[in-house]
This record gives C-alpha cells, structure tokens and sequence, in this order.
C-alpha cells in the first residue's frame, strides 16, 4: 500500500477518514451529478475493498448496507483501504429509477467510455477513479422492480479467490454465475479483480434481514481477507450450497396471483407454486415446479400477464438441505423470527 492515495482530488492518507463527492457529470439544467464516497485507510497495508451499491438507482437495500457498514466499530482496527460507496447512480436514485436519464442500464455500460453516452461516462469515471485501484470488490443488489430475492451471492466459481470470498460471506445459497457483457463484475474480471454480487430483497424497499446479512457477510469476507481482525468466538462454519443452474417459471396465463410457495421454500416436480385465475375466481390456472429446488425469486405484483416471470427457481443436489439452512439463516437474521423473507 503506497502513502499517497487519490480518488479525484482528494489525497487520503494512511490512518485517514475522507468523505468524498466525485464529479461524473453534468445535467441538461446544469446540475452537478456527483457520487459520494467515503474513504478509510488502515495504518497497515493491505487489501483496498470496494463496496458499492446503488448502480440501479432502485435498489436501495444496497445503501442502507453501506451506511450501516461504516458504522461499525471493526473498522477502527482496518488493515489496507475500504472504499465504500453507497449510491453509484445517484439520479436513478432521486429518481426511484432503476436506469439514468439516457434511459441506459448502467450495469450494461462497464467499463464505460470518457467520450460516450451519459451511462458510459459515469462507468467510466467509477472504473477509473474506483476499482481499478482496488484489489477486491463487493457489488450489493436486489430484485427488480415488482419481484423479491432470497439473499444470495452471484459469482463466478471458477476462480478460487471469487470462490473462497463467496463462502465467507456467509449466505446459504450461493449462485454459479456467468459474467455478462457490460456489466461491473466483468469489468473488475477484465482487471483481475475478484468481486462478488450479493442480492437480496426487492426495490425500493429496506428489508431487515436483508441489510443484516449483507453487512455481515461484507465484514465476513473482510476478515477472510486479512482486512479486519478474526472473531475472537469464531463462528462454526456454515455449510454453502452452490447451485450452478436456475430457471424462471413463467405464467401459463393472464390473470391475478395467488401464491403457495415462498422464497426459501423447496419445491419438487409437479409442486403447484401458484394459482392464477379470473377476478371471480373461476377460471383457474395452475404454476407448477419443473424441477425440485429451493425458490430463490419470485413476482411480488400479483398482476401477470401470460409469459410474465412469477417464480425463480435454484436447483441443487439436496434441496431438502438447502431448505434446512435457508430456515437456520433466516432465524438468525430475525431473532428467531421463523417468518420467511417474502413476509
């Protein structure tokens, strides 16, 4: 870790703490767009982190992480550099939008481009000035607007340091997944930056257990990584589920959701995931489970139009175990609370 240490303007400095507004644009009536930043090296050297949420301006689980993350008295003893940054599209979200004015998504737009669209010159100024100073990277999600995840890592498993971050973190389901072209965790790849996805809830709204588990599993993986001293009652080790393929079941027809299975819930062939009928109840259409897993999403609007997504659906090898440990999880993050996460 070098002495000097600069984000835009601003030099932070071994054992410093520094909020920072970075410049990424300027709007049609002149209205600065600037992403906040804040900024916390260790006296010691070691990993610098980035943890951002807030790319699809919607999804706000992300944020309240990021907030609660940096009050967290662990970071006192910081070995390296944690650059968190809770909001990346800051117009999507005084907007409540997912996208940016240009309409654009920007986890489409990595690595971005000095010259190009709005979207690409804000990835472009976030890879510049943030990760490809990094050594490691956490990208916090949730669900698309009208639907619900369970909490879960995205990552490809294929490098070992992607793998052994995704354990640490914590969560029971942890998703196989391939990079897509535009996106944050395949610019950081491009980089040699592991990084991981953490998805969890649904937009526009906090979920307790959610936020929770993701600033645990942020302080997690920052242990794993010589970043944060080990627990001194360290917890047992929680046996993860890697499920390497998932599949969306859509609806057979227009009409008004009725749901029977829940996020977290496993479900076998045949099991009847939902019923979707008429506004009188009449005419009723049955959603049954292709194969058995443990649903990972699902629609939260009960309001579908045939070939809408309704229910996401992760296989396993044993999802009668992963069922087990989707419950333990959810007990922990609520107090005992055995509620699931859709409630």
């Amino acid at each position: 870790m070098t002495d000097t240490f600069i984000i835009g303007d601003t030099e932070i400095k071994r054992g410093e703490r520094k909020r920072i507004s970075l410049d990424v644009a300027k709007l049609y009536d002149f209205t600065n767009m600037n992403i906040p930043i804040e900024v916390i090296r260790g006296k010691k050297d070691g990993p610098i982190l980035f943890v951002s949420g807030g790319i699809h301006g919607d999804e706000i689980n992300g944020v309240e992480i990021v907030r609660q993350l940096l009050s967290k008295k662990a970071l006192k003893t910081l070995k390296g550099t944690l650059i968190a940054v809770p909001i990346v599209n800051v117009f999507g979200f005084n907007t409540k939008s997912r996208y940016l004015p240009d309409r654009r998504d920007l986890n489409r737009c990595f690595p971005g481009s000095e010259n190009g669209s709005l979207a690409a010159q804000l990835a472009h100024t976030f890879m510049t000035e943030i990760i490809q100073k990094c050594t490691h990277g956490i990208d916090l999600h949730c669900a698309a607007i009208d639907r619900i995840n369970l909490p879960q890592i995205r990552a490809c498993l294929d490098d070992p340091q992607i793998e052994q971050m995704a354990e640490a973190f914590r969560v029971p389901v942890v998703m196989h997944s391939e990079l897509r072209d535009g996106s944050l965790r395949a610019a950081a790849k491009d980089l040699g930056i592991p990084t991981l996805l953490f998805e969890g809830g649904e937009s526009l709204r906090f979920n307790g257990k959610v936020i929770k588990s993701g600033v645990q599993g942020v302080l997690s993986v920052m242990r794993e990584i010589g970043m944060l001293n080990p627990l001194k009652n360290k917890p047992a080790d929680k046996e993860i589920f890697v499920a390497r393929s998932s599949h969306w079941i859509r609806a057979p027809h227009s009409g008004i959701l009725s749901v029977k299975k829940k996020i977290g819930q496993r479900v076998r062939k045949g099991h009847v995931l939902g019923i979707i009928s008429d506004p009188f109840g009449v005419e009723r259409y049955e959603i049954t489970a292709r194969r058995t897993g443990i649903i990972i999403g699902a629609a939260t609007l009960p309001l579908l139009n045939r070939g809408d997504a309704a229910f996401h659906v992760a296989t396993f090898e044993d999802a009668s175990t992963v069922e087990e440990h989707v419950d333990i999880f959810e007990e922990e993050m609520d107090g005992n609370n055995t509620g699931r996460f859709l409630n």
